[in-house]
């Protein structure tokens, strides 16, 4: 009997859906028949990425023939000095989302169990799913992790734990003091990923040190990012930062050349640009009180965020809602697949982005 190419494939892929992006803007203008179309969906940097990165960009071209440095020693460097690490104990990802797929890799066999709040990061259950362990998925409180829950969640299957702060697609935090008694309570015998990509968002007094429990040995890998403040989602560039030995062992399935010679050149250049950090944070707080005023005045709930994007609730069903908007060239992200089936995800624009939103959805909602 001929068999089919699914009965070749692993069995771990049934039922598993896709990633599904934001879509592009020449997408939807092509769909729908627009133009000038804002995109508040993929929680991108509107300002655009450091100007020293796209210099540092421009230089490397001409050495485009050249593989990258594949451990990415230039920009460990770096990152080693910022966050005052040693430069082993840092892996660069074509975005986090690499290194949460190497991660899955390199621990998760058949009968594990992974912990994750159920509407966090969809890319965590994934993660499990392709590798055959046991999805654990603790609901949210609040819209926010509901930390007590998940350590009570802990079993002797436990192998990996997922967790994301600021929370996607939530925009919400957990308090300092609470995630850094979290990790303190966590049996050591189970590696935690720590989901830190809307990091640079962060007030200073919700930042929690949890490099400590790096420096201190414990399993831990924080993932950060340069897709978000620092505006270089299109060269997919993120990394992580664990115990030498954690990191060991990502780098036995990482991939060859990983990260792109841009990518790194980039990198290094926007990290050292703490103007462009800092205009990208205050644009970002502004927009966001001004969204949240908007929203508020046509009665719509919004989650509290401190990351660049809101969790909106529009009474109605999100994709009828998203689809509306996209005929008027303004293109949100939909979230029922989290859960939040009348809710949309916007990202916080610029000043006239973030204005011709507002004013798309109060035509949408009140026709």
């Amino acid at each position: 009997m001929t068999r089919r190419l699914e009965d070749l494939a692993s069995p771990h892929l049934s039922g598993l859906i896709p990633y599904s992006p934001g879509k592009p803007i020449e997408e939807v203008e092509r769909e729908f028949g627009v133009s000038d179309s804002v995109k508040l969906a993929s929680n991108e940097n509107p300002l655009g990425p450091s100007p020293r990165a796209l210099q540092a960009i421009a230089a490397a071209l001409p050495g485009l023939h050249r593989y990258p440095d594949g451990g990415g020693y230039a920009l460990r460097q770096a990152l080693a000095r910022h966050w005052n690490v040693c430069a082993d104990w840092l892996i660069l990802g074509n975005g986090s989302n690499e290194l949460l797929e190497l991660v899955g890799r390199s621990f998760l066999q058949p009968g594990d169990e992974v912990l994750y709040a159920r509407q966090a990061f969809v890319v965590y259950e994934m993660v499990a799913q392709m590798t055959g362990a046991t999805k654990v998925a603790v609901p949210l409180k609040d819209f926010a992790h509901d930390l007590p829950t998940m350590q009570a969640a802990i079993t002797a299957k436990t192998k990996l734990i997922f967790v994301a702060n600021p929370n996607n697609p939530t925009g919400t935090c957990v308090d300092p003091r609470a995630l850094e008694a979290f990790l303190a309570a966590v049996p050591r015998d189970i590696v935690v990923v720590l989901d830190e990509a809307y990091y640079e968002y962060l007030p200073p007094e919700l930042r929690p040190d949890t490099l400590q429990f790096v420096r201190g040995g414990r399993w831990l890998l924080v993932l950060r990012t340069f897709s978000k403040i620092y505006g270089l989602a299109g060269l997919r560039i993120g990394y992580g930062i664990g115990p030498a030995e954690l990191v060991g062992l990502l780098n036995k399935v990482r991939e060859p050349f990983n990260t792109n010679s841009l990518a790194q050149v980039g990198a290094a250049a926007a990290l050292a640009d703490d103007a462009h950090v800092s205009a990208s944070r205050a644009a970002n707080d502004a927009g966001r009180t001004f969204l949240v005023e908007r929203f508020r005045r046509m009665g719509l709930p919004v989650v509290p965020s401190v990351a660049n994007f809101l969790l909106v609730d529009v009474g109605r069903p999100g994709a009828q809602v998203t689809e509306a908007l996209l005929r008027r060239g303004v293109i949100v992200r939909p979230v029922a697949g989290y859960g939040f089936p009348t809710h949309l995800r916007i990202t916080i624009g610029t000043a006239s982005e973030n204005e011709r939103c507002a004013a798309a959805l109060q035509a949408v909602l009140g026709a």
